[in-house]
């Protein structure tokens, strides 16, 4: 077949490489957000031009009534290559809220995985589930009600440990947010397209995609136009950060790269006042945070503490091309490193669609006794999924809430700000427009 006679995939759920869909952008056609990419860049975003200080964080003048807030992810002497931090330059600081309460939810959170907790118990056998079961169209579930965990090793308190996730929920989070302080997410979508909303911008989350949410984060999980339900899972760690594994001899190039990790751009909500409950998971436990703000109100940012996601269908597999199988760690996509120099914490594996072309071998791999514990699941086609296994926190420090009163939202009040936001709106849209040309096949035949 001949370039010109090839057509286009259209169904990402049934391709076998990104590439299938012969597109010109980052993003699948039903995306309606524009990103930034590379993994671990330190991206810079502004709604407003103007917006984000030149050659310093802090200026004296920071512009528009703006705040500076810091979000630091990792130790402030870490070495260069592992420092985490953003500043953001928002309507309100996060500090600005009316204390912590007691929350009632329906999740059954678990993140004590001691032998001294009684709650839990070690499994030495295999286990197997049924698909988990979606909330009925009568029980309205939001996200922070929908997470059920199912596994885990460690305890947030110690800085080291994981716990693996379920969410099914079937309700948007108007006038809600999460925030986890114990550690970062990896969210896995397997039912549902989702619309994640955080402070440095919008995700577009589909099946066969994955995205990161480092600790201390805010953001909320709505389901897209037309889902009715949403399910998948989340893997979440502590003590560590999600990273790329070391290619080897591999060379510079294949698995998860780094250019194909997308980053959100600047969006703030078109309501500012609106009252807010922030849920924050602190210790494996739900407590509230009451405001009379949107914690989306961040106008610029920069830095590389910053939310991303992944496409599983760019994944480039490497294998075996003579005998025998290649160990399955050839398939991870991202790691996340424990104490120990010769063992990762947790491993993220992606086994999609690839040529095994191995000669003179068994097809099925060998019987294998892993030292490791194994979480198995089907994102993609006939959903059966089944598993297997063996056996600090982060706050908004700031000034006491109270001194907010005196400071109040000089942002969104000011006329002259709407003007440029509404210009800010019309500018992006006719950029869209214009790009847009240019991503018209026609033009490239």
């Amino acid at each position: 077949m001949t370039i010109e006679e090839r057509v286009a995939a259209t169904d990402p759920q049934k391709i076998f490489h990104y590439t299938d869909l012969q597109r010109s952008k980052p993003t699948r056609a039903n995306d309606p957000y524009e990103y930034f990419a590379g993994w671990n860049n330190r991206h810079q975003s502004e709604v407003i031009p103007g917006a984000l200080p030149i050659a310093q964080n802090n200026p004296q003048d920071r512009g528009f009534g703006l705040y500076t807030e810091g979000l630091t992810s990792s130790f402030f002497a870490a070495p260069r290559h592992a420092n985490q931090n953003t500043y953001m330059y928002r309507a309100r600081p996060s500090a600005a809220h009316s204390g912590y309460v007691d929350l009632a939810t329906r999740s059954n959170i678990e993140n004590c995985f001691l032998s001294l907790n009684t709650k839990v118990e070690t499994i030495p056998a295999q286990a197997e589930w049924k698909p988990f079961p979606l909330p009925a169209a009568d029980d309205q579930i939001d996200f922070t009600d929908g997470l059920q965990t199912l596994a885990g090793s460690g305890d947030p308190n110690l800085r080291e440990g994981v716990a693996l996730y379920v969410y099914a929920f079937n309700k948007n989070m108007p006038g809600k947010a999460y925030c986890n302080i114990d550690g970062d997410f990896l969210l896995v979508a397997q039912l549902g397209n989702l619309e994640i909303q955080t402070e440095m911008g919008r995700l577009f989350l589909q099946p066969g995609e994955i995205c990161v949410i480092q600790r201390g984060i805010r953001f909320r999980i709505d389901l897209a136009a037309d889902v009715p339900v949403a399910r998948g899972f989340i893997v979440e760690v502590w003590g560590s950060t999600w990273e790329l594994p070391d290619l080897g001899p591999i060379g510079g190039y294949g698995l998860a790269n780094a250019r194909d990790f997308l980053y959100p751009k600047a969006h703030i909500d078109e309501d500012l006042h609106r009252e807010f409950t922030i849920v924050v998971k602190n210790n494996g436990k739900h407590v509230g945070i009451k405001q009379d703000h949107s914690p989306f109100d961040v106008v610029a940012w920069h830095g590389n503490s910053v939310p991303y996601k992944y496409d599983l269908t760019k994944f480039v597999s490497q294998n075996a091309t003579s005998v025998d199988h290649t160990d399955p760690s050839i398939n991870t996509v991202l790691s996340a490193k424990s104490r120990d120099p010769n063992t990762s914490l947790v491993d993220f594996l992606w086994f999609g669609p690839r040529w095994d072309v191995a000669s003179n071998s068994l097809r099925p791999p060998y019987f294998h006794r892993n030292s490791a514990s194994e979480f198995l699941t089907c994102l993609t086609l006939l959903f059966t999924e089944w598993a297997r296994k063996d056996s600090g926190v982060l706050e908004a420090q700031g000034t006491d809430a109270s001194a907010w009163d005196n400071l109040p939202d000089r942002f969104s009040t000011n006329p002259r700000i709407q003007e440029l936001l509404k210009q800010v709106k019309e500018d992006e849209a006719a950029e869209r427009a214009r790009r847009e040309f240019y991503h018209n096949a026609k033009l490239r035949d």
